[in-house]
């Protein structure tokens, strides 16, 4: 750890937004207190952590917690500027582009994403899927521009876009294998593609990115609990 810092991480496993924090910390080489929170039953330490939205992540330094997955990613970044990989350029103007894409993919495709999962009407369903599908197509231009002939959206290695995206890589396939949609198809989208295979490799990645197959039956479970729930509803 470096420099005798004391972090601890308040998340649950299969939250992408804690998956990007995870992310963050493996590249920097950080260890940390993984603490497993109960989203049903919030510990006490959660709602003192982060009083106003009382959610996850939330990682707590030294005794002092910050919050927001992107805010978090930022902080780890400045604090530990001198320990592994840079996430921001140094360049200010390339530090905003980053930031421009970041915000992108939480906007423009993680949004949608969640309403094609969780969209209360096949109709709100079929518009978040086809947001979420134009904005992958969106990316696949930032990618060839942000990358300027490397692998990654920050270059020859990775940056915070590379991040914010691959928090949400485990959670694409389980809604590729949910919905038999291919969402970075190498036809459409081939630096895309090649970007995913890229990045699932990094050493930072499999010791972040939950595992598929797990996260699958929890997509499955909570999908059928929804039903058996607004099926008593109906009864």
């Amino acid at each position: 750890m470096a420099g005798g810092d004391d972090l601890k991480l308040l998340g649950a496993w299969p939250s992408p937004f804690v998956t990007r924090v995870k992310l963050a910390l493996a590249l920097k080489g950080l260890s940390y207190e993984d603490v497993e929170e109960d989203l049903y039953k919030k510990s006490e330490l959660l709602l003192k952590s982060n009083p106003v939205h009382k959610k996850i992540p939330v990682l707590i330094h030294n005794g002092a917690p910050v919050c927001e997955s992107m805010i978090i990613l930022q902080y780890i970044d400045e604090v530990f500027a001198s320990t592994g990989p840079s996430l921001l350029p140094a360049d200010p103007y390339e530090r905003a582009i980053a930031r421009f894409w970041v915000a992108y993919v939480d906007d423009k495709l993680v949004a949608p994403w969640r309403q094609w999962l969780r969209g209360k009407t096949e109709e709100e369903k079929s518009e978040g899927k086809k947001q979420a599908f134009a904005a992958v197509g969106v990316l696949e231009g930032a990618l060839r521009e942000c990358s300027k002939g490397g692998g990654f959206f920050g270059g020859d290695g990775v940056g915070l876009v590379d991040v914010a995206l691959g928090g949400v890589l485990s959670w694409m396939k389980v809604t590729e294998a949910l919905s038999g949609d291919k969402i970075f198809d190498a036809a459409k989208t081939p630096l895309l593609a090649a970007w995913v295979e890229r990045f699932i490799e990094l050493d930072a990645a499999k010791a972040a990115l939950p595992d598929v197959g797990r996260l699958l039956e929890f997509a499955k479970a909570r999908e059928a609990a929804a039903a058996a729930s607004k099926d008593e509803f109906n009864d």
